[in-house]
């Protein structure tokens, strides 16, 4: 029976990602953990071939991942799961950064990387669906993200604007009234325009008024970008007493302006994120956030570029993700759990 990644990775007691850390010669792994996994491997007989596996099949073994900003930490938490499900059969990932640049995402997606992938796995921001109708590559592409795109492509995405409800919701539940939000984007950014309809959903529902002057539009995504909005709804007088950050490093960059201006989360201002990244586990207040599956994203993501290449496929799907809201110190206070609510 042939011994896989995954039995190595058991007998060890250590992840798969490890194991082909080990396998493929990566410096940064600590000799402790090198002699670690060498020793599971000598006893259980791993010998991998995958070069050879690969070229029998006509494959380079490679699955690339194009991603619009690999210092956002969600998307470095997403390529880990992508890495991760990858390794699980054998592949490697080559990770390309795109910028969220029209001209760069069209060079990706139009297979300048044919000769050396399998697979292409795209989450686009500025790409529009001229740019892949007119994609003659055969490289099987999956999209990931909220842009929509009516075009034969698997794309897997979570529904942004029921997210966004589910976390304005919470605010609401919780006796808030003035909610602003953060983050709806200047140039065109679907996702941000979705969470915008979704927190104005939410408010009209509630028979509450979505104000365009607790709305703030950025040009970035960022920790920065999240204090200068938060900064600018301050300054004109108003003292909302919630908001729903687009993501959680602009939540945290709001909560951070929140404290220089005197004011505490939640007593004063509750705060909720977007992404549910580990850096919003750790602050001196911990944050609320809408948490994607990111594990479920990337193991849909790699399923999908293989199904394509074994000729398994069904017709090209729409796949929705679960998410639900985790509720920490910055809604909730010191009660909080770390648990979360489902939607």
């Amino acid at each position: 029976m042939r011994v896989s990644l995954k039995d190595v990775a058991a007998h060890a007691g250590v992840s798969i990602k490890t194991v082909s850390n080990v396998v493929n010669n990566y410096q940064h792994v600590t000799p402790a953990m090198r002699e670690r996994v060498q020793r599971s491997i000598d006893a259980l007989g791993y010998r991998p071939n995958l070069a050879a596996r690969h070229l029998r099949k006509g494959r380079t073994g490679i699955i690339a991942l194009a991603l619009p900003e690999l210092g956002n930490p969600y998307f470095a938490e997403l390529a880990a799961t992508v890495i991760d499900a990858a390794a699980e059969h054998d592949y490697i990932v080559l990770l390309d950064h795109t910028g969220g640049r029209r001209e760069q995402e069209i060079l990706v997606s139009q297979g300048f990387r044919a000769r050396v992938i399998d697979g292409l796995i795209l989450s686009p921001i500025e790409l529009e669906a001229d740019d892949l109708g007119d994609r003659t590559e055969n490289v099987p592409l999956v999209l990931l993200g909220e842009r929509e795109y009516d075009l034969p492509y698997d794309h897997i995405a979570i529904d942004n604007i029921a997210a966004a409800r589910t976390a304005v919701r919470h605010l609401i539940d919780l006796g808030r009234r003035e909610i602003a939000f953060i983050g709806a984007r200047r140039g065109r950014s679907e996702p941000a325009q979705l969470r915008v309809r979704g927190w104005r959903e939410e408010l009209t529902l509630a028979g509450l008024p979505a104000d365009d002057g607790l709305v703030a539009a950025t040009d970035g995504w960022g920790h920065a970008e999240g204090a200068e909005a938060m900064a600018r709804i301050l300054e004109t007088g108003r003292r909302p007493d919630a908001v729903f950050a687009y993501n959680d490093p602009m939540a945290i960059g709001a909560m951070r302006v929140l404290h220089e201006w005197g004011l505490r989360v939640p007593e004063d201002v509750a705060v909720a994120g977007f992404d549910d990244v580990v850096e919003g586990r750790f602050g001196a207040v911990t944050l609320t956030s809408v948490s994607p599956d990111k594990g479920a994203i990337g193991r849909l993501a790699v399923a999908s570029v293989l199904a394509r290449l074994g000729g398994r496929a069904p017709e090209p799907r729409r796949i929705r993700v679960d998410h639900r809201l985790v509720e920490r110190e910055s809604t909730v206070g010191r009660r909080a759990t770390g648990g979360g609510t489902s939607d």
